[in-house]
């Protein structure tokens, strides 16, 4: 759950831990969801979200979506496929995937969704330094014009 969830009390991040009782073996993954929205805001005064305009509920509310995934992890879908089919097929760069047990136990058993969670960073190409300077120069100079001619119409 992101930091803000549990203010004004506290402003940490907050992670939930289910445990399910299995039938045989016990659990061979271990599902993580990146929780980034509860519907409220995440200041003090936690006020009701409401997606602006060509936002989907989901931007502001994860909850619904945290729900369905969850429910379906053992649900079989009409062509044999389980949620939890699903959940295996996700990419660590998604909001939800699992990860094997085995994986886990190697990390130290350490339950951190940043150990697992992959982050795609967009490589960002600015102008360069002299373009830059340049442009500056440019509106400098439309700057001190327009100073100019406010101060001409002052002294009429």
């Amino acid at each position: 759950m992101p930091s803000g969830v549990f203010k004004p009390y506290a402003g940490v991040s907050t992670a939930i831990l289910i445990f399910t009782k299995t039938e045989s073996g016990g659990t061979d993954h271990v599902w993580f969801y990146h929780m980034q929205a509860d519907g409220l805001s995440l200041d003090d005064k936690r006020t009701l979200l409401t997606p602006k305009q060509g936002e989907s509920e989901h931007s502001v509310n994860n909850l619904p979506d945290i729900l369905a995934r969850w429910r379906s992890l053992t649900d079989a879908s009409a062509d044999g496929e389980t949620g939890r089919d699903v959940e295996l097929n996700r990419e660590r760069t998604e909001q939800s995937f699992l990860v094997p047990k085995a994986e886990i136990a190697e990390n130290d058993y350490d339950l951190s969704i940043n150990r697992y969670k992959e982050i795609v960073y967009e490589e960002v190409e600015y102008d360069p330094p002299a373009k830059i300077l340049g442009e500056l120069r440019a509106l400098e100079s439309q700057i001190e014009t327009g100073l100019d001619e406010l101060e001409a119409l002052l002294e009429r």
